[in-house]
């Protein structure tokens, strides 16, 4: 009786082995380690089709060295459904990437001095007193910097991206700080977003078009929009975006570029051509010079390399499960392929 028990446990104990080993072949990222350890492919076009072959729906990259033409690559369905290929001018939703024009915009607000980012989010909104917990210690340099501890709305459980909401800052609101103000790093969208009230209370107008002015007009970035419904209708009429089962004009999820426009911005702010020399020393104290991007059916990398001299922009209208791990190790072997072109 006692050896049948012991056989048991031990069909046991590898049938558990075995449903273990086979979730994480199948069901956990490890597949996506593999794969980056594979031989890369000679060119960028090949490996865009090789990203259509590990799953996702469709793929842009934009790469730009400096000096010479800007090249383009597209592979797979711009939409599956209405069986049209992906094509390299596409407007595509960036997500956070917007993230890094705002903290430009900030910059340029400080530096002519109409704000001041060693103030606290409770002299620029008083109304938060109380309602956001730290207000009068948090500064907007903390926050820029997400080093605030202000809770994240899209962490919260009642949050869902398939939803546009009134005033999601209503969903942190009167919860505890996840940290005392700059003792800890907390990337935080609630950040941005006060950010960004702060600077359209101080301008007395949308800081959209602040941005706009100062930053996308000078740059002839003319394929930029803060929202989709800014777009021109013929563009949309005409299919002049990615889609994500025909979901970019339900939701209104903030900025919206092609490849090139997000290439020449991420360009600019590197090179600081859009900064006077104050402002660019600002920048650098503040915030980063790259960017991830990720809405609900969209997935942005937008990066320059110094060392290859070259701008990096790839966009993939799939995401959910593991995507996110697939898509920097796409982007990263793209990286990898241009660097041994040198």
């Amino acid at each position: 009786m006692q050896l049948k028990n012991k056989k048991a446990l031990t069909l046991m104990r590898i049938a558990a082995l075995i449903i273990t080993f086979s979730s994480i072949y199948f069901f956990a990222p490890w597949k996506f380690a593999l794969y980056y350890l594979s031989p890369l492919p000679a060119t960028v076009q090949a490996q865009t089709i090789e990203a259509i072959e590990q799953g996702v729906d469709g793929i842009i990259v934009y790469v730009h060295k400096q000096g010479q033409q800007p090249e383009y690559f597209a592979q797979g369905w711009h939409n599956r459904e209405q069986k049209i290929p992906a094509y390299p001018s596409a407007l595509f939703k960036i997500g956070s990437i917007r993230k890094l024009y705002d903290a430009a915009a900030l910059t340029k607000l400080t530096a002519a001095g109409r704000i001041d980012v060693d103030k606290t989010l409770a002299d620029y909104m008083p109304s938060l007193i109380g309602r956001v917990e730290n207000a009068d210690k948090i500064t907007l340099r903390m926050m820029v910097k997400h080093r605030s501890g202000i809770p994240n709305y899209t962490d919260t459980d009642n949050f869902d991206w398939s939803i546009t909401y009134p005033d999601p800052l209503a969903l942190v609101l009167d919860r505890p700080a996840d940290f005392s103000p700059n003792t800890d790093y907390g990337y935080s969208n609630t950040n941005y977003l006060l950010l960004r009230r702060i600077m359209s209370n101080v301008l007395g107008y949308d800081h959209n078009l602040f941005i706009k002015d100062e930053i996308l007009t000078p740059l002839g970035l003319t394929h930029t929009f803060s929202s989709v419904h800014e777009i021109n209708l013929a563009d949309l009429m005409s299919g002049y975006y990615v889609g994500y089962k025909n979901d970019f004009k339900a939701l209104d999820q903030g900025y919206v570029a092609t490849a090139h426009d997000v290439g020449d911005f991420i360009i600019a702010l590197n090179k600081g051509t859009f900064f006077n020399a104050q402002e660019q020393a600002l920048y650098a104290s503040l915030y980063e010079y790259e960017h991830t991007g990720w809405v609900l059916g969209y997935s942005s990398i937008a990066r320059f390399y110094k060392d290859i001299d070259t701008v990096v922009v790839q966009f993939i209208n799939t995401n959910g499960n593991d995507t996110v791990m697939l898509t920097e190790i796409i982007y990263n072997r793209i990286i990898d392929i241009l660097t041994a072109q040198q």
